[in-house]
């Protein structure tokens, strides 16, 4: 990589110093915050002689979650928010101290209160065309791509905010999300036909008998058939006699408390976690360094948007090129293929093998394994099964990966570290396979790793903010180089 892009770099994430102030990603059921915390001791998987971008997430989904509440979404990396900010040196130093603390009055303070820029949440779920024949004959699923739904999302202000005398602030986020019909190609009231949520996760977490008969007497499906709005936000079931859905519950539900620097008196440590939920570290996985919380909480300036994700997870990114964003040069910057790799190459992914027989015993690549959430039964992965084993393309057909539509890149100004487009794709998926005992799986053949649905969490610099950093900052260097 070129120095250049490794000043954009270390200018976004601040490697190798401070926990990094830069982009937070954020989704469903866990948080995702770009980051940097020290390696492993020995034998880590590490980029050689490249400057990355490093992301961690953390949280956790729990049983109830998945059971009563509904499937952990949004993993995924993850997935659903992330927050475009400016990080780094700027070129005013005096005018970023002034502006760049969380206090009120300042145009950090109004980016952060509530989000700066429009976050918009888009999902594809998969249609199973060939139901009867998976259940009859043991068929391989044959699924269709609907979608998108486009829903804008983190556009309630922070709520409970309050400043302590260490200069910390505390708060709670909000969460709503609105659809939006002109995003979307469909509407909330399409049908779909997908796994069904409570089968699957009784198929992975109760005795095959006792599930068959909770089947049978609610006369659940292997697939059923649910509109959009149902399987996103939340149905009855009949087998559990509550309420589930991808994202069930999402509206009117908060996510934290959440404690971060303001950073008055270092403005280095601007929105670094201090504490989430009264805790500096997660306990979800039986690794200390997977249970770190390192990074930062959102950061203004110009956007910040974030949401709840409870999966304890780090990423990195990785410069690819250069390109003309509203006449700005920015350097893209991708996750590597390594962030999905098996645990015997990328040590880091560990924390996420807990079932061996899915896993082959921890070869898989291409997807994480976060049952150890408390017990969900879940796989995140990229969409389509992107950079995954040849075999996660054998058990479903209908999935095409393409890097180009299913990778999740950021885009930063190399001068000042401003990252000015995002965008986060994940997919989530669940298991389901043979059972002498379950007798709607009586006829499948192999352990199926079915996709659930997959999501691009967006959001770029708009027009009039592009003039105004291209007239106040660029403009302003220019002045100070002649």
């Amino acid at each position: 990589m070129s120095a250049r892009a490794a000043a954009a770099g270390a200018r976004a994430l601040r490697l190798g110093s401070v926990p990094a102030r830069a982009v937070f990603l954020k989704g469903s059921c866990f948080i995702a915050r770009l980051g940097f915390r020290p390696p492993r001791e020995q034998g880590e998987y590490r980029g050689k002689g490249r400057k990355t971008l490093r992301a961690s997430t953390m949280g956790c989904c729990d049983l109830k979650c998945w059971l009563i509440a509904g499937t952990v979404v949004g993993a995924i990396a993850c997935l659903a928010g992330l927050i475009l900010i400016p990080v780094g040196n700027m070129v005013i130093e005096g005018t970023v101290k002034k502006e760049a603390v969380l206090q009120p009055g300042t145009t950090a303070y109004k980016n952060w209160i509530s989000a700066g820029a429009p976050l918009y949440r888009q999902m594809w779920l998969f249609d199973v065309q060939n139901p009867e024949e998976v259940v009859r004959n043991g068929s391989v699923p044959v699924l269709k791509q609907r979608g998108p739904y486009t829903y804008r999302t983190r556009y309630i202000p922070k709520e409970n905010v309050t400043f302590n005398d260490n200069y910390t602030v505390s708060f709670l986020l909000p969460a709503g999300a609105i659809f939006e019909p002109s995003m979307s190609v469909g509407t909330e009231e399409d049908i779909v036909t997908s796994l069904n949520l409570a089968v699957a996760g009784a198929y992975n977490l109760i005795d095959h008998k006792l599930a068959n008969m909770l089947i049978q007497l609610s006369k659940s499906t292997l697939f059923q058939s649910r509109t959009v709005r149902e399987m996103l936000w939340g149905y009855k079931d009949p087998m559990l006699k509550s309420i589930m859905g991808l994202f069930y519950p999402y509206n009117n539900t908060f996510d934290g408390p959440y404690n971060v620097f303001t950073g008055q008196d270092d403005t280095n440590k601007v929105s670094v976690i201090d504490n989430w939920q009264n805790r500096p570290s997660v306990l979800y996985w039986n690794d200390t360094y997977c249970n770190m919380i390192n990074g930062t909480g959102e950061l203004p300036l110009p956007f910040s948007f974030i949401e709840n994700l409870n999966v304890q997870w780090s990423v990195y990114a990785e410069y690819v090129n250069s390109l003309d964003l509203k006449g700005i040069t920015v350097y893209r910057f991708m996750l590597p293929q390594s962030i999905f790799a098996s645990p015997t190459v990328n040590l880091d992914n560990k924390c996420f093998c807990t079932n061996y027989e899915v896993t082959n015993n921890c070869t898989m690549a291409g997807v994480l394994d976060i049952k150890a959430c408390k017990g969900a039964p879940v796989f995140i992965s990229l969409p389509h099964f992107l950079h995954g084993s040849p075999e996660l393309l054998q058990t479903v057909n209908g999935l095409n990966p393409d890097p180009e539509e299913h990778s999740t890149f950021l885009d930063v100004e190399p001068i000042t570290g401003f990252t000015l487009r995002v965008s986060k794709r994940l997919q989530v998926n669940m298991v389901y396979g043979p059972s002498k005992d379950i007798k709607i799986l009586n006829q499948v053949k192999q352990i199926t790793m079915f996709p659930l649905v997959w999501l691009n969490e967006t959001a770029s610099l708009d027009d009039e903010t592009a003039d105004m950093i291209k007239r106040e900052l660029f403009s302003r260097m220019g002045m100070l180089e002649t």
